[in-house]
């Protein structure tokens, strides 16, 4: 019989933030699995909990996944655990919770500390439907069309970023959704120097000119707003064509815009193709 794969979600911050049963879960299993061993022996020894470590992460998860599945099928038990926050959420856990999927090795995920949902809670901005979006990509261009694919997103968005890249992205995020769109931008979330600040994207992008960006961030941006009248089949068209120039193909731009504008996209097919 197999053993159980263990998702333990870590403090993001603050050590009294781990649960109880996360702290049994470490305990209990035969080894764990952590992103930085370094960083994870340090909440360990604050528990006085002894286990074997292995590394789990970005750059070994193709060598290292199958090992922890073979120990895994051979019957040992195993916590997966991150520097902070849910494992397999916008993090490499998930090809692990893969592998483990169609290996048959049960998973079993501990409820705990998410940043994204710590920092939505307290936004300000709307809760009741979102969309976790993580960190954006790190090419110009796919950047460029993720977030214009997001232009009409009506859902609250959450995007995670490093301090470094939080000017570029406060000013991509500007030049896609207009600068009158709301932001709340929660840093070191539960840490000594937590901070929340609401306002828009061209005052983040004005206030980060003049202020050193410090800590992780959780950007938590309002949606589109919902459209009250219909789109003419002229600014669907346009919208198409601006997609196109973005790097989408005619077939997904129409796709896309239809879905932004609520015009079917065979329609938005027909009219593009109509005027080349």
């Amino acid at each position: 019989m197999s053993g159980i794969l263990y998702l333990v979600p870590t403090p993001i911050g603050n050590l009294g933030d781990i649960s109880r049963r996360a702290a049994e879960t470490l305990a209990a299993v035969d080894f764990i699995a952590a992103e930085d061993t370094r960083v994870s022996v340090k909440l360990l020894n604050h528990l006085d909990v002894k286990k074997p470590l292995v590394s789990y992460h970005e750059h070994n998860q193709r060598e290292s996944g199958p090992k922890i599945v073979e120990r895994l099928l051979a019957g040992e038990s195993c916590a997966l655990v991150t520097d902070a926050g849910s494992p397999a959420i916008s993090d490499p856990g998930e090809g692990l919770v893969r592998l483990c999927a169609e290996a048959g090795v049960p998973v079993c995920a501990i409820p705990g500390p998410c940043a994204a949902i710590t920092a939505l809670s307290v936004s300000g901005l709307p809760t009741g439907r979102f969309a976790f979006e993580g960190f954006l990509p790190a090419q110009k261009k796919e950047r460029r069309q993720r977030l214009e694919a997001l232009a009409g997103e009506e859902r609250t968005m959450i995007f995670y970023e490093a301090p470094h890249h939080l000017r570029q992205t406060l000013a991509d995020l500007a030049s896609a959704f207009g600068g009158a769109r709301k932001i709340s931008l929660c840093r070191e979330l539960t840490k000594l120097h937590e901070e929340i600040a609401r306002m828009t994207l061209a005052e983040a992008v004005s206030h980060y000119a003049e202020t050193e960006p410090r800590g992780e961030y959780v950007l938590i941006v309002a949606g589109a707003e919902e459209r009250t009248e219909p789109v003419s089949l002229e600014d669907g068209v346009a919208r198409t064509r601006a997609l196109m120039e973005s790097g989408l193909r005619v077939k997904d731009a129409a796709k896309q815009a239809a879905e932004e504008t609520g015009i079917p996209k065979n329609k938005l097919y027909a009219a593009v193709i109509s005027e080349e």
